[in-house]
């Protein structure tokens, strides 16, 4: 009996948590980090304030844990040279639009430009993660700027595609970025400089 109470309060607490991060992911997408509210995301997760604090311990604990992203990037060794520049922006974009409730990165793009913080963690994603799969493959030994080259595409892209919406960029479809991007980001990663 007291284990099926304790299960029972674990999964509602389990369940705020995971509301409180759906919101505040929606929250910090549509209004940055700075102009987000904890009143405003403790509404939209239909929760009271004081539990945000309860389980993330202030506004920066949670921006923290609702920008928890992983590129989650292919093995690039095992993919044929001449295609790795549309294999990375292909996943860069499956990674953007695959899920819809994942807004890590978006949050971080638009928050990044003007919270050091947040610049900071988009730094540190691109050189955890970005930075050793480009070092399987980079051409001349420098894979440090090849990767911030590729950066600079990517998060162009994302910038202009899901934060500004230009419209002629929203408007391409993913062949048709590939087709723009994937050689750029090719000779970024295999080219002579």
């Amino acid at each position: 009996m007291i284990k099926a109470k304790l299960g029972a309060v674990q999964q509602r607490s389990a369940d705020t948590r995971a509301r409180i991060l759906a919101a505040a992911r929606a929250t910090f997408a549509r209004e940055g980090y700075e102009r987000a509210t904890l009143r405003a995301i403790a509404a939209g997760a239909e929760a009271d304030p004081a539990l945000i604090i309860r389980y993330f311990g202030s506004k920066e604990g949670l921006f923290v844990a609702a920008v928890d992203f992983e590129l989650r990037l292919p093995d690039l060794s095992k993919t044929p040279s001449q295609k790795l520049g549309a294999t990375l922006v292909k996943h860069f974009l499956a990674r953007w639009e695959g899920d819809p409730s994942d807004r890590a990165l978006q949050i971080l793009l638009r928050t990044a430009v003007t919270n050091e913080g947040a610049a900071e963690r988009m730094r540190n994603i691109f050189a955890r993660q970005l930075l050793p799969a480009v070092s399987q493959v980079a051409a001349g030994g420098e894979a440090r700027l090849r990767a911030a080259l590729i950066a600079t595409q990517i998060l162009g892209l994302a910038l202009c595609r899901y934060v500004l919406k230009l419209p002629a960029v929203s408007a391409l479809t993913a062949d048709e970025i590939v087709a723009w991007y994937g050689p750029t980001v090719q000779r970024y990663l295999t080219g002579p400089h």
